[in-house]
């Protein structure tokens, strides 16, 4: 038996370094393609859950295409809420101009799913939205962040009411179920 020169053993060494090196890139090649297609099926998903929805769609329209219309939401954080209950009255920005243009009496929130007070609030203004029976539209302020300056957001969260194309008030930040329904109350007498 023949002793491995220095130079097989380097090989030996290169090899396997090579051989690890094609299983690591193998490896998170996989874990990319596998969050894509999840992050896809999620997608899909909120269009199928969105079509099997009844009532008012968020958008305005009747055939809405998913949470989010037409429009793929571009941000992980904007896919992981595609299933929460509480982000499932989702308004395009169109949509939201064409309803304040249009005179009716809109109550749009403003958040971010980055935003930890969005995530703590969002929980308890949707059920006390839909205890005094309102709706609210949700404006994702990551996905278009032209929401900011067109109606002048300077921190998430915010609840805006509009009645007759204009803004009658506005709750900026984390509030009590109790806070939310006063400013209901308040809005709709107004």
């Amino acid at each position: 038996m023949a002793k491995k020169t220095t130079a097989q053993k380097k090989d030996n060494r290169l090899t396997l370094l090579l051989i690890i090196a094609i299983v690591v890139v193998l490896g998170f090649t996989a874990i990319y393609f596998i969050n894509k297609s999840q992050n896809e099926a999620k997608i899909e998903n909120s269009t199928s859950a969105a079509n099997q929805t009844t009532g008012e769609k968020a958008t305005g329209d009747t055939d809405t295409h998913g949470l989010y219309g037409d429009y793929k939401p571009k941000t992980q954080a904007t896919i992981n809420q595609l299933d929460d209950k509480n982000y499932q009255n989702i308004i395009l920005p169109d949509d939201l101009k064409k309803r304040i243009d249009a005179g009716k009496e809109t109550f749009a929130y403003f958040f971010s799913p980055t935003c930890s007070h969005c995530v703590a609030t969002t929980p308890i203004l949707m059920p006390a939205a839909d205890k005094a029976d309102v709706h609210i539209y949700q404006y994702n302020v990551l996905e278009f962040e032209e929401g900011w300056t067109d109606y002048a957001i300077n921190a998430t969260p915010t609840l805006v009411y509009f009645k007759d194309g204009k803004e009658v008030g506005r709750v900026i930040g984390e509030q009590t179920a109790e806070g939310f329904t006063e400013f209901f109350k308040t809005m709709e007498n107004s």
